[in-house]
């Protein structure tokens, strides 16, 4: 195993903060050295400093910009770039764009970090063809709340509503850690 920071410089590009600081501490921790961005602009002004990108990790939708858009610019920018797209929405579609346009990778979320982390260095983990990656029941409850949750702006009063639960109830699940997979 090579020492932290030879794995190659990582660009993540996720409109999600939270799963952005997620995904890059956790990256930072398996030896990768981390950019990340959280829109097109951001992506221009972190290929401004000249810095070659080894690996890169794209979110499908990044707000009002498209992620094969920015998949596009950072494989210009950095022809040997080992790209992965993340995507909520996936699709037969969108995969075959995405590989067309050089994505190595097509990674549908809820991805977690052993996944990208195996994506980005082209290894097939013995486990993931053992074991299903489904998470667990709780954290698949979990992860739709935080969805819905997002898609109401913040709001959880109409996020209650659209899952058909008690907002405090909503409060309480959401103020827990989330379960692990």
């Amino acid at each position: 195993m090579k020492t932290k920071c030879e794995l190659g410089r990582l660009l993540i590009v996720e409109d999600d903060a939270f799963f952005r600081e997620r995904l890059t501490r956790a990256m930072t921790e398996r030896g990768f050295f981390v950019k990340q961005a959280g829109s097109l602009q951001e992506v221009q002004a972190v290929l401004d400093e000249q810095m070659q990108i080894t690996h890169s990790v794209v979110d499908l939708r990044l707000g009002k910009d498209s992620g094969l858009d920015v998949l596009q610019i950072v494989l210009a920018h950095s022809p040997s770039c080992r790209a992965i797209l993340l995507t909520g929405f996936g699709s037969i579609a969108t995969t075959v764009e995405a590989m067309r346009l050089g994505a190595a990778d097509v990674l549908t979320k809820p991805a977690d970090a052993r996944q990208v982390a195996c994506a980005l260095l082209g290894e097939q983990a013995a486990e993931f063809d053992r074991i299903p990656t489904a998470p667990s029941l709780a954290r698949a409850e979990w992860e739709h709340m935080q969805r819905v949750l997002s898609v109401c702006g913040g709001n959880v009063s109409q996020a209650a509503r659209v899952l058909g639960i008690d907002r405090r109830s909503l409060q309480r699940k959401l103020n827990k850690f989330p379960p692990q997979s």
